[in-house]
This record gives structure tokens, C-alpha cells and sequence, in this order.
């Protein structure tokens, strides 16, 4: 396997994020070292969450590039880890993703996300996937609704 260089920038917190939402809920950042996908998180100076990723030689859809499906998913995982990072236990309800331009496998890329609003139950995020010279791959725009009490206690029972 290849040596992958996730390091964050200078005053960002690395952020754990499965301490936050536990092992299980990763389907994208699970492993660590295989050929899918590698990724780290980050807080950055504002306290937005930001990911490096690399799309290993498993995500390839269009020939040496990634697949718009990997790409919808490390959205979806980001976004949604974003809204949790600011304190609201969600899940994803509508996923909006404008591909940009092909994104090369085997490259680290970086997604940053901002929360554009907060209204009742729904969370509106954005993100977006990046060279880390700022070349824009991917484009995401993710309503998150927050879990009732309820919802959430009855996952923690799953």
C-alpha cells in the first residue's frame, strides 16, 4: 500500500471523529490503510470541519478517475459529520452534489464544509472537494435533519 500524506494545516485540531459518532456509522473513513479510501479530519481556525482524502484505485470509474458514486459519498459522510461537529445529531435528509471536474485517483484532496443555516430540525450545509492547490472537483450542498430524542436514543439501542 502506498504511504498517504493526510496532515492537516498549521492550527487546525485533528478531530476524532469516531469517538463522535463511533466505529460503525463510518461506511466511507473505516479503513484507514486499504485501497478505497484514506482520510483525516480536521477542525479548522473558524471550527469547520475539514477532511483530506484519498481516492484509492477502488473508487476509479472514468479510466484513472474517481467515481461520481465515491465522490456523492465522501460528500455525504463529510457533510453530515460537519453537522454533528457543531453539535446537531442528524442524519442526512437530501444530498445535492455538481461534479466540476474529474477527479484523479490516487491523489489527496481536501473537502472543506461550512453550516450556511440552522432552522428548527434542519441543518443546511455546504462543501465542496478540492485539489489542495484549489482546483474544485465536487460541489455539495446536504439538508440534515436532526434526530428527536426519541430517533436518537432508539439507534443508541441498535
Amino acid at each position: 500500500m502506498p504511504e498517504v500524506d493526510l496532515q492537516g494545516e498549521a492550527g487546525w485540531e485533528l478531530f476524532d471523529a469516531p469517538a463522535l459518532v463511533g466505529e460503525t456509522l463510518r461506511f466511507v473513513s473505516g479503513d484507514r490503510t486499504g485501497n478505497r479510501f484514506r482520510m483525516s479530519y480536521f477542525l479548522d481556525r473558524e471550527r469547520n470541519l475539514v477532511a483530506r482524502v484519498w481516492f484509492g484505485p477502488v473508487t476509479e470509474g472514468p479510466p484513472a478517475h474517481a467515481h461520481g458514486g465515491s465522490i456523492a459519498a465522501v460528500l455525504d459522510e463529510v457533510l453530515g459529520l460537519a453537522s454533528w461537529a457543531a453539535g446537531h445529531k442528524i442524519v442526512v435528509g437530501n444530498l445535492n452534489v455538481s461534479f466540476r471536474q474529474l477527479l484523479p485517483i490516487q491523489t489527496v484532496v481536501q473537502v472543506n464544509t461550512r453550516i450556511v443555516s440552522v432552522e428548527g430540525r434542519k441543518v443546511l450545509v455546504h462543501g465542496e472537494i478540492s485539489s489542495l492547490e484549489g482546483q474544485v472537483y465536487a460541489r455539495g450542498e446536504c439538508l440534515c435533519i436532526k434526530l428527536t430524542p426519541e430517533q436518537f436514543a432508539a439507534g443508541a439501542k441498535t
